[in-house]
């Protein structure tokens, strides 16, 4: 039955996008801020919306990683900044504690901006990120 599936929330894990020095190139991370490893985690990325009134999509990309340590960091992929024109979604599924958690990440268009900045933790740097 249904109230017999457990409803559960993902806490602690972000997605960051991060600019390199001096780059048309950022790179995007998956933060793993539990004290606990998660195993299993497939993301999928792609971004769409329109550009001068033509609608654009990217290709979907889909990174695995088996494992992500408590408190670490994993880079996914790096992203054009032509694409901040776009809505970038990321959506993330893994593995913990025995169940199956999934959540999608979604920087509207526009939201990747320094005026968005905040300290990423792990990194020493700073960047957009989503909790």
């Amino acid at each position: 039955m249904k109230k017999d599936i457990p409803n559960l929330k993902v806490e602690d894990l972000a997605i960051a996008v991060v600019p390199r020095n001096g780059e048309e190139l950022w790179d995007t991370y998956i933060l793993n801020l539990r004290d606990d490893r998660i195993s299993d985690v497939l993301i999928n990325s792609h971004g769409y919306g329109k550009i001068n009134g033509s609608d654009y999509k990217t290709t979907t990309l889909r990174h695995f990683f088996e494992e992500i340590g408590p408190l670490q960091i994993k880079q996914i992929e790096p992203i054009q900044t032509k694409l901040f024109q776009l809505t970038n979604e990321y959506w993330v599924s893994f593995r913990y504690d025995g169940y199956m958690y999934d959540k999608k990440y979604v920087f509207v268009k526009g939201s990747i901006d320094q005026i968005h900045f905040t300290p990423i933790p792990f990194l020493d740097r700073r960047g957009v990120m989503i909790r």
